[in-house]
């Protein structure tokens, strides 16, 4: 069985994690994964009682021009904003607008350990990635076209020449 100190170590590293894949989501072309891991990490954090619910906010990004409001949650030091159920709004106090002045901590993780992490607490194995084997062994694609219209045998040298003569 885990101590106390450990644990608390834990919670304090998985905070910070997902402060990380927070603020990369926020920036990311398609940040869905991202925001995923971190409401199924917080969801399972408020499971085991290792996150708590303070409250409701306003959101700053209004939906369709109406306003909405999302759902405040404390992780060791670390705060995040997620979708509120229909408990949330029934039940938490609403705080009202976001306090733009309070920061959360920086953290000092980058985003593949954090992503290492929060996988690890959610007991989640990702596919494995062969970014590295097809980035390292994929061949340029201008290669064959430039030495085959260099060496005369191009459809494509032709072409250029009847649209520019």
């Amino acid at each position: 069985m885990r101590n106390e100190p450990d644990q608390t170590q834990d919670i304090k590293q998985i905070a910070e994690a997902l402060s990380v894949v927070n603020r990369h989501a926020k920036a990311a072309p398609d940040p869905r994964h991202l925001y995923s891991i971190k409401q199924k990490a917080i969801h399972k954090l408020l499971k085991d009682k290792h996150a708590k619910k303070i409250g409701l906010h306003f959101s700053n990004h209004p939906k369709r021009s109406q306003q909405h409001s999302t759902l405040l949650i404390q992780v060791d030091e670390y705060y995040f904003h997620l979708p509120p159920n229909k408990e949330d709004l029934k039940e938490l106090k609403h705080l009202g607008s976001l306090d733009d002045s309070y920061r959360n901590p920086k953290p000092q993780l980058n985003l593949r350990r954090a992503k290492q992490i929060l996988y690890q607490y959610l007991g989640y194995k990702p596919e494995e990635e062969n970014r590295g084997y097809a980035y390292n062994n994929r061949k340029p694609s201008y290669n064959k076209s430039i030495s085959s219209w260099v060496s005369g045998n191009s459809k494509y040298r032709d072409r250029f020449y009847k649209e520019f003569s």
